[in-house]
């Protein structure tokens, strides 16, 4: 009995050891998400100002790009010159949803930089956020044409990414 006493602490050091070399080899950058290749979930929303809002049912069909944005997000901003290139270079649409924004200062950011969506969706309560699962803007999702999700994209897009995980996908599914 005072064995097992002695190996106790010995044994929960080894179980620590293991949870944190685990936990510490993983990619922080990665976040995994329940969503892909599951349906994207239904949405329908107003858009901006006087513009057609955006529901899932328009793009059904086609591979699409959602990017969800925010006039108050900096990273935003960050990655907005290369979404405006984004439906040319990968003959795709892209369709934005304004998360938690008001209106008016989403129709100003997209003013002001260009609107490279081809429909802009308003979340301004982050529900049809929340059913993507997002964690913050910016993230950009590809839907499939069979309404999937197939890659969901976290952070501000770079040209790496687009060279080296959007691109692929995209052509790849339209050859499907």
């Amino acid at each position: 009995m005072r064995r097992l006493i002695f190996l106790l602490p010995v044994a929960a050091f080894v179980a620590l050891a293991v949870y944190f070399f685990v936990s510490l080899s993983r990619d922080p950058a990665v976040l995994p998400s329940a969503m892909i290749n599951q349906p994207a979930p239904a949405f329908t929303l107003a858009g901006l100002g006087d513009q057609p809002g955006l529901a899932r049912d328009e793009f059904a069909g086609q591979v699409v790009l959602i990017n969800f944005f925010a006039s108050w997000c900096v990273p935003c901003r960050t990655e907005h010159p290369l979404l405006m290139n984004i439906p040319r270079a990968l003959g795709v649409p892209l369709y934005g949803i304004d998360y938690k924004d008001k209106p008016e200062d989403a129709a100003r950011f997209l003013g002001e930089l260009g609107n490279p969506y081809g429909r802009v969706g308003a979340d301004r309560d982050g529900r049809v956020g929340i059913d993507f699962g997002v964690y913050g803007v910016p993230e950009t999702y590809v839907i499939d044409k069979a309404g999937r999700i197939r890659l969901r994209h976290v952070g501000p897009l770079s040209p790496e990414d687009l060279a080296r995980e959007l691109a692929p996908l995209v052509k790849a599914l339209q050859k499907s």
